[in-house]
């Protein structure tokens, strides 16, 4: 098979791939549910339960600075089906226990859970712009986002069905199978998860399991790290993303005090109806992002990033404001689909960075994303002792919003500057900035194209650049090289 046969777009088998991703995503969402009432259930302890969680939370955040460098280093096909497996072998073990045995191993299965379900989003993300091509990003970004959204709605609803109606075993055995089709489906899927290496870059031609250069030894441990240090936006952007999980904590947690303050008879009504109409403002925002996409052939940038987010956290403060059910039903809808679009947006620039240190860019921002969203957790627990939900999330996205305005207002700033692209950590060691992508018939054509959207402007190759920032930064400044990462 050429080369150009291998580069060419397979959105066929990437839509295959989202469905194993939902499928996998539904189990994800039911044991969610299941897990943890299950853990109540037979300790009949709060603390035990809560415990539980933090266990999973506190994995996922510290996963995201392993999966980055696993995710660099190693075949992400095959680490993608590894963690279904290793999912799916953990739940089916649960099955023949009796109750008071299964307490110890749910919390090993806490720990796999996750560091695997980490695992497994850093490396498909950081695989899309080689299963689809580079032009196609923000379509099949979309398209993850909506399976997402379709899986939760499926895993929540029918979560209480299959516990109340065939038991803890039915639902540990129905998980495990979920994960068992998905690596089926990945295992099966003849897909590219790795950009090509030359011949001469240490690998055969067209081989996408070699060890990407500039990544491995001491220097490419902290290559992400100057990668981030000379994109200053794209660093802005992931500690936006941190500081929006810490607001979307606040909704989550306030979520069932608000409702069975609203409904103490029926106080699931407001969070299914809440959680159902998030799910379809996802949806709605798939279909746009995707219509424009196909229409103009241009992404979006930062600036809408900041203003959908802005949108998102003022539609959800507005949820809790007390309105009627159809104007509450309305901004909950607007709130999804901002947070969606937000999503898509994101994603699909992280996916501009060079392939090279494209996972270990995820990592950090899956670190990030969770720690943000796990510190949210406790303190928005705390404060919702002493304050009402309404005043809990209105400081909670209030500071979301404050950081976006102050994120627009650095980007405007920059434009009137005429500031460069690129903040470099050295003087021979520029990155340049990558921009919004326009859907190019050639964007796919070789290799280095879609491993770097800013190849073909007489750009140096970035992921050598990194590399050799980020060794001349630890010679120099010893004192600044603090590894760290989220899930």
């Amino acid at each position: 098979m050429s080369t150009a046969a291998l580069e060419a777009p397979h959105m066929k088998h990437f839509r295959l791939l989202v469905f194993g991703n939902a499928i996998s995503g539904y189990g994800s969402y039911l044991n969610m549910v299941a897990l943890n009432v299950f853990v109540y259930t037979v300790t009949g302890s709060a603390f035990a339960a809560g415990l539980f969680m933090a266990v999973r939370l506190l994995t996922s955040v510290a996963a995201g600075f392993v999966s980055g460098r696993l995710v660099s280093r190693f075949d992400r096909k095959a680490l993608m089906i590894g963690s279904d497996l290793i999912r799916s072998a953990m739940l089916l073990v649960l099955i023949p226990l009796p109750n008071s045995a299964r307490l110890p191993v749910l919390f090993a299965l806490a720990v796999a859970m996750g560091a695997c379900t980490t695992l497994h989003q850093v490396a498909l993300r950081s695989s899309v712009p080689e299963i689809v091509g580079p032009e196609k990003r923000l379509k099949a970004n979309g398209l993850l986002v909506t399976g997402r959204s379709l899986a939760m709605i499926a895993g929540f609803a029918s979560s209480g069905l299959v516990i109340a109606q065939f038991g803890y075993t039915a639902a540990f055995a129905l998980n495990g199978v979920t994960f068992l089709i998905s690596a089926a489906i990945l295992a099966m899927l003849p897909i590219r998860t790795r950009a090509a290496v030359a011949p001469d870059a240490g690998g055969k031609e067209g081989d996408d399991t070699a060890a990407p250069s500039g990544t491995t030894g001491r220097a490419g441990r902290w290559a992400s790290w100057a990668l981030l240090r000379s994109l200053p936006v794209m660093g802005a952007m992931m500690a936006l993303r941190g500081v929006d999980g810490l607001g979307s904590s606040s909704h989550n947690v306030a979520l069932p005090v608000f409702s069975d303050a609203l409904d103490p008879a029926n106080p699931a009504t407001f969070m299914s109806q809440f959680l159902a109409t998030w799910a379809i403002g996802h949806i709605v925002a798939q279909q746009a992002t995707s219509r424009y996409a196909d229409r103009t052939g241009h992404s979006f940038g930062e600036k809408a990033f900041a203003i959908g987010a802005v949108v998102m956290s003022v539609g959800f403060i507005l949820a809790f404001a007390g309105l009627p059910t159809v104007p509450a039903i309305a901004v909950a809808l607007i709130a999804g689909m901002a947070d969606g679009f937000t999503e898509i947006v994101y994603v699909t620039k992280l996916q501009e960075t060079p392939d090279a240190q494209r996972g270990q860019m995820f990592g950090l921002s899956a670190a990030v994303e969770n720690g943000g969203f796990g510190l949210g957790m406790i303190l928005c627990s705390l404060t919702l002792e002493f304050y009402s939900p309404i005043a809990v999330v209105g400081t909670f996205h209030g500071v979301a919003i404050v950081f976006c305005l102050g994120f627009l207002v650095f980007l405007a700033r920059r434009n009137r500057r005429g500031a460069p692209a690129t903040v470099p950590p050295a003087p021979e060691a520029a990155v340049t900035e990558p921009g919004p992508v326009a859907a190019e018939p050639g964007a796919a054509d070789g290799p280095a194209a879609a491993a770097d959207p800013g190849a073909g402007r007489g750009a140096t190759d970035p992921a050598t650049e990194a590399t050799e920032a980020a060794e001349a930064d630890r010679t120099s400044a010893p004192a600044r090289t603090t590894e760290g990462d989220r899930a």
